[in-house]
C-alpha cells in the first residue's frame, strides 16, 4: 500500500474572516482527502492535507479556484511524514 501524499499549504492575503476555512471544508467533501485547515496568528491560513497525489493536487487547485479573489500568495511544502488525519476538520 502506498503511503498518502501530504502537503502543508500556507495561504496569504485576505484569507481570514471571509469563510476560507469553511470553504476548504466544503471543497474537501468533493475529494478523497483528509486534513485540517486553521487560521494562523500571523493572518495566514494553514492547510494540512493528505491523500493520493492526484486527489491532493486537485483539492488544492479547487480551493485556490474557489477562494482566488482572497489569496495573494500560496506556499506549498511537501511532507514525507503522514499526518494520520481522520476526516477533514477546521482547527
Amino acid at each position: 500500500m502506498t503511503p498518502p501524499y501530504r502537503e502543508t499549504v500556507f495561504f496569504s492575503g485576505h484569507v481570514q474572516g471571509v469563510g476560507f476555512r469553511y470553504a476548504a471544508l466544503q471543497v474537501a467533501r468533493e475529494f478523497e482527502v483528509a486534513g485540517k485547515v486553521s487560521n494562523l496568528a500571523d493572518g495566514r491560513v494553514e492547510l494540512d492535507v493528505e491523500g493520493s497525489r492526484d486527489e491532493v493536487f486537485g483539492y488544492i487547485a479547487a480551493v485556490e479556484e474557489r477562494m482566488h479573489g482572497y489569496i495573494r500568495k500560496t506556499e506549498r511544502v511537501r511532507s514525507n511524514v503522514p499526518g494520520n488525519h481522520q476526516g477533514f476538520v477546521i482547527g
